[in-house]
């Protein structure tokens, strides 16, 4: 009989859940054994999770208001306990035309969307992820962050910012000691590389917290 997954048993929170990439993430974290918790903007929209994880706890939250956060936060503990993983996959693609096409519209949202949303979910459960005993944390960054281009500068900047704010994430993981992991997985796109995500955001768990470095890992492997 094959062991069960490392994962089994765990509570992995899903922020931004009801992409085609949350959607595969939360199918492969249940399919392995572990509590779903999927958090979105629109309720209605969340009920697309349960067609691939039944069991799923749903959330509907703003998740660019510190305060709504950290209200989720308290009633996610009194429901579920703590968490052991933080999913992070909100975001979005604002760019094109050049420098002077880089818009402040497009990099407010951009702003919101991809380092709001991280910065408040980080904060409101980095206690969760110290305390469990395999806390991990993960986000989907691009290429466009080593090699920039002016029509997405917007995008590459937005990212950069992201996985600073991961790696200063890690740095206190690694700071605290224990287990906790924080991963950042590199795209060009994530078009067809849902499943290997899911996968191997699944694997996480399976993965000794070592050294205190943040891993940024390429996908396709």
């Amino acid at each position: 009989m094959a062991p069960m997954p490392a994962v089994a048993g765990r509570t992995v929170l899903i922020a931004g859940a009801t992409s085609t990439a949350g959607l595969a993430v939360a199918s492969s974290l249940a399919d392995a054994g572990a509590r779903v918790i999927a958090v979105g903007s629109n309720l209605a929209r969340l009920q697309s999770v349960l067609q691939v994880a039944p069991d799923a706890a749903l959330y509907e939250c703003d998740l660019g208001d510190f305060a709504a956060v950290t209200a989720l936060a308290a009633q996610i503990s009194a429901s579920h306990d703590s968490i052991d993983g933080l999913i992070h996959l909100v975001g979005g693609w604002r760019g094109g035309g050049g420098l002077a096409g880089q818009t402040d519209e497009d990099w407010d949202f951009l702003h919101s969307h991809v380092l709001t949303t991280l910065r408040n979910t980080t904060r409101a459960f980095n206690a969760d992820l110290l305390a469990s005993s395999a806390g991990r944390l993960a986000i989907v960054s691009s290429v466009s962050v080593d090699r920039p281009a002016p029509g997405g500068a917007n995008y590459a900047a937005a990212k950069s910012a992201a996985e600073t704010w991961v790696r200063a994430v890690g740095a206190g993981f690694a700071k605290a000691g224990g287990t906790a992991l924080a991963t950042i997985f590199v795209v060009r796109s994530l078009d067809g590389l849902e499943t290997e995500l899911a996968q191997r955001v699944t694997g996480l768990w399976d993965e000794a917290a070592a050294s205190g470095t943040t891993a940024r890992v390429a996908l396709p492997a």
